[in-house]
């Protein structure tokens, strides 16, 4: 989906970011520290798979969800809804990319995308992304085709995996559709009473809104030269809007092979002894 409201314009990191990110650096005597949100098996496959990790990095932009009048028999597109969602996820995501970009960072692994609501308001929400800056330990560079640092949200497992099978992330790519779901008048209800009866209406609203998620986030690994995309995730939430209107999110890896050569190892079978 195309950002058309202003696009996402960068206020830059506060201060406190800044002073942190720093602390990460090495200096005269100093090694480098670095944080993640790793666990011990993921920080050991990302170093396996020629990646160091060099520090948590995270974006967040509070945003102010407006209104939009909709029909109430009618199955549509929330299109205003639908735009603040994801222009608060695409703040959130360049802040993130930024930190890294800070630390010279190939990439971002482990990537999460939360919202939170809070007390002062259900309209206004807090969208937070989150991951591990790395770097690529033989000095090549992984950075993707807009030379920003790449972002993925599979687990260290699953990296090692594709980097072992000659693939490389270019992006964490998302498509959202904010949309309304008619009301059923009283007479399709009292129609319906004892029996087993599609709710085509129904059907339609829901398989329209995940057609577009879909086709917007393929549209991103389009943009980005991917191959193709895995670990495709298909996320419903009414947030607060009430149960007619839904936010249908699809989001995954867009990746892409390191070389045209690359073989693809067989799997090994593994003999569990757990009882």
């Amino acid at each position: 989906m195309t950002v058309t409201t202003g696009e996402v314009a960068r206020e830059g990191l506060p201060p406190d970011a800044m002073r942190r990110l720093g602390q990460l650096e090495a200096g005269k005597g100093k090694r480098p520290l670095f944080t993640s949100d790793l666990s011990v098996n993921e920080f050991l496959l990302v170093k396996e798979a020629g990646f160091t990790p060099r520090g948590l990095v995270l974006g967040s932009s509070i945003y102010h969800i407006g209104l939009q009048q909709r029909s109430w028999s009618k199955n549509e597109e929330v299109t205003a809804l639908t735009q603040a969602m994801y222009t608060a996820r695409e703040l959130a995501m360049s802040r993130m990319e930024e930190e890294a970009g800070l630390l010279s960072s190939d990439g971002i692994v482990g990537v999460r995308l939360d919202i939170n609501f809070y007390e002062w308001g259900s309209h206004v929400a807090e969208f937070l992304a989150i991951g591990t800056a790395v770097s690529a330990e033989d000095g090549t560079s992984y950075r993707n085709d807009a030379g920003k640092p790449f972002t993925s949200d599979l687990s260290g497992q699953d990296f090692w995996t594709l980097v072992q099978a000659g693939y490389v992330p270019l992006g964490l790519v998302m498509g959202t559709c904010v949309y309304h779901v008619a009301h059923q008048g009283l007479a399709s209800k009292a129609s319906q009473i004892g029996q087993n009866k599609e709710m085509p209406h129904f059907t339609q609203a829901f398989y329209e809104a995940r057609e577009l998620a879909m086709e917007r986030m393929q549209t991103e690994a389009e943009e980005l030269g991917a191959e193709g995309i895995v670990g495709v995730q298909l996320v419903e939430k009414s947030h607060f809007w009430g149960s007619h209107v839904i936010e249908f999110l699809a989001i995954g890896t867009a990746v892409r092979p390191l070389r045209s050569d690359h073989v693809i190892e067989k799997p090994q079978m593994i003999l569990s002894l757990d009882r």
